[in-house]
């Protein structure tokens, strides 16, 4: 079992003795970073392993705390990690402008340790949780793989970028063939199972960090495939038909197959620019209406702009 990784804590003071007392009073329990200038703050908390908290002076030469905040809250990337300002600067009007600002705390030089440590604790089971609910909203609450929130997220966003960049995209339409036979015979409870195990099949069969499988609504899914053209496009799809066929779950009731089975409408776009999303999502869903009407239990695919 992985050792749970220590939170990450950006330590940002010019003074090197107040760096090293930070440092030392945080190390045994979190990932200390130290920096000893704005400068140097904004490298790390705009770098690739952003801190899950900062520690912020306020008075530094060159670029103050205030000044480092006000780019930090600008900043996608970096408006949601909490900062508390560590300060000798202890009036209320200081502490009223640092919150204004964006900070979650205020600490006073000299400061007490303890008061440190449960202050650095609170806000970082704060950063827990607000991740937890985070990755709540954007998964489905039976199958727990990504939910048709977040598929328009990554759709969206996948789009744009493949628009770009002019690289091929597909989209597959995925529905469960003769469902409500399944459920009307085995029963709902059943039918969440095998959902369930559905999804877990579509999830093994995606290979590449950005490909994505969503619960779409009852029993269709979808996937996302960003980078992918037609032929790489159909080779995912036969082995999402193949991955759910070998659950080998009976369906007596289903005229498609005797095991559930399910049906797929794949669309791949060599970015034209002139198509529009919905278009691109119609075409999926046309295809996945053709192989239902073909005889289910397969992928109808097409390509939109050659």
């Amino acid at each position: 079992m992985h050792q749970k990784e220590k939170a990450r804590i950006l330590i940002v003071d010019d003074e090197k003795m107040n760096l090293k007392v930070l440092a030392d009073l945080l190390k045994d329990e979190y990932a200390p970073i130290l920096a000893r200038s704005g400068e140097q703050a904004l490298q790390h908390a705009l770098g690739d392993s952003p801190p899950d908290l900062i520690l912020l002076d306020v008075v530094m030469p060159r670029m103050g705390g205030y000044e480092v905040i006000k780019i930090l809250k600008n900043n996608e990337k970096t408006n949601n990690i909490p900062v508390i300002f560590v300060t000798a600067l202890n009036s209320i009007e200081d502490e009223e402008h640092g919150l204004k600002l964006g900070a979650v705390d205020y600490i006073t030089k000299p400061f007490s340790p303890p008061v440190v440590k449960i202050r650095v604790r609170n806000h970082l089971r704060l950063v827990h949780q607000y991740r937890l609910l985070d990755q709540l909203a954007h998964l489905d609450g039976l199958t727990e793989i990504p939910n048709r929130r977040r598929f328009e997220e990554v759709f969206q966003k996948e789009w744009t970028r493949s628009a770009r960049n002019g690289t091929p995209f597909s989209l597959a339409m995925i529905d469960v063939d003769f469902f409500k036979q399944y459920n009307d015979h085995y029963g709902h409870a059943k039918g969440d199972l095998t959902l369930q195990k559905i999804a877990k099949a579509l999830d093994s069969g995606m290979k590449r960090p950005a490909d994505l499988i969503a619960r779409y609504g009852g029993e269709e899914f979808v996937m996302v495939l960003p980078e992918t053209d037609a032929a790489a496009a159909k080779v995912v799809a036969e082995r999402s038909l193949q991955k759910v066929a070998d659950l080998n779950i009976p369906h007596k009731y289903s005229k498609a197959a005797p095991y559930v089975s399910v049906s797929i409408g794949l669309v791949t776009i060599s970015m034209d620019n002139k198509t529009l999303p919905q278009t691109f999502l119609n075409t999926a869903d046309q295809n996945l209406y053709l192989a239902k009407q073909n005889g289910r239990n397969r992928i109808v695919a097409s390509v939109i702009g050659l």
